[in-house]
Formats: C-alpha cells, sequence, structure tokens
C-alpha cells in the first residue's frame, strides 16, 4: 500500500506558521536584559590589576608572532 503525496491546491500560497507567545517574548526579554547590561554602569569598578582581556591579547598575538 502506497502513501499518498499531499498535494497543494493552486491559489493558496505562503505557510501557515504559529508560533507560541514564548517563541517570541523569550528573545525579545533576552535582547532587552543584554541590552541593559551593556548600557548600564551598575556597581562596576574597575579592578586594581592587570585587565584579563590585555594578557589574553598579548598571548596571542606571542603566539602568532612564533
Amino acid at each position: 500500500m502506497s502513501a499518498r503525496t499531499p498535494t497543494r491546491t493552486p491559489g493558496t500560497g505562503g505557510a501557515d506558521v504559529r508560533l507560541p507567545w514564548w517563541a517570541v517574548a523569550l528573545p525579545v526579554v533576552a535582547f532587552t536584559a543584554l541590552l541593559l547590561l551593556v548600557t548600564g554602569p551598575g556597581q562596576a569598578h574597575a579592578s586594581g590589576g592587570e585587565p584579563a582581556v590585555g594578557r589574553i591579547l598579548e598571548q596571542i598575538q606571542h603566539t602568532l608572532s612564533r
């Protein structure tokens, strides 16, 4: 017994896709939270030592210059 192939009727263009509410809300909430973390200074203070990013970049430069 063979399976029937679904056929489309002409004139029904486009996909009928429905997303749940959380599929739209979660990315919006995540983007907003990250935007607030980046733009808001908060209680961040600079550390007294050498920044870790600078040390990592120096290590990469040293490795690539070999």
